[in-house]
């Protein structure tokens, strides 16, 4: 997906919301582990609820391959369903890969051809070598993590390298790989006062933004520091959607869920 359709989307559903399909079998609704594929089923469901209300959708693909070769069908049955029903939808796998040449040009394709997804999370610590392959595709984007959400975030990301905090110089540095155009950035809600120097950095670049709601982020300052010209957000937001209710009501209490992150959003556009 060209990143013009997904403005497009944002302007049209005066939305930025991402919304994290991390599925645990211990916390859906306990009618749907009755079915054939429990973990599709909720999945359908809450898609279905919420397209309307979200711009993009990311599998956390830990929770999937947890269960085996049935998590992986259930992923690949998720993934062909929105690009089947939802085409416009912008789809991150979550999978925080990141390894040498050959390897990553077969993570990518993995996730980009035999998937088909629009993009995929990738860990920088190994350098231009493992992040190219993955912007060597056209069409797709790579999700550089620069700034995490998490505690440890603290243990190298923010320490000084060179007078520069460590993700600056990701950031700086990842802007020289080839297609750098295609790289987006993972940045931690709860890091939003950082958010205003990496704008100066990447002022044009889309940043994946969790945090939001459970884990304290506040999307006010988010906003504040985080838009640009082409809104250049996606908030995430997963267990406060999913698990709104364990009921046979749980997909409309989670788009009502969607839908309040959606009015808070339309105010910022």
């Amino acid at each position: 997906m060209e990143l013009t359709q997904l403005v497009e989307q944002i302007r049209k559903k005066k939305s930025f919301l991402c919304i994290g399909l991390d599925v645990d079998l211990e916390k859906i609704p306990p009618h749907l582990l009755e079915l054939q594929d429990p973990v599709f089923e909720f999945n359908k469901a809450i898609i279905d609820a919420t397209h309307h209300l979200a711009v993009a959708l990311k599998p956390n693909i830990a929770f999937y391959e947890a269960l085996g070769i049935k998590g992986w069908e259930s992923l690949k049955k998720t993934i062909d369903y929105i690009n089947e029903h939802y085409p416009q939808m912008f789809t991150i796998a979550d999978a925080k890969r990141g390894d040498i040449g050959n390897t990553s040009t077969m993570y990518a394709k993995a996730f980009f051809e035999d998937l088909n997804f629009d993009s995929v999370t990738i860990a920088p610590y190994m350098g231009k070598d493992s992040v190219e392959p993955f912007l060597a595709f056209k069409d797709r984007h790579t999700i550089l993590l620069a700034l995490t959400s998490n505690p440890g975030a603290f243990d190298f990301q923010t320490k000084e390298f060179d007078g520069k905090p460590l993700y600056q110089k990701v950031l700086e540095t990842s802007k020289s790989y080839v297609n750098s155009e295609n790289l987006m950035y993972v940045i931690g809600a709860t890091k939003a006062s950082y958010l205003k120097d990496i704008r100066a950095i990447v002022p044009a670049s889309f940043l994946l933004v969790p945090g939001v709601g459970a884990q304290g982020g506040s999307l006010e300052e988010v906003c504040k520091y985080g838009l640009n010209d082409q809104v250049g957000l996606l908030v995430n937001s997963s267990r406060g959607i999913l698990y709104a209710s364990k009921g046979e009501d749980f997909a409309q209490k989670a788009a009502e869920k969607a839908q309040e992150l959606q009015l808070q959003m339309a105010n910022f556009l």
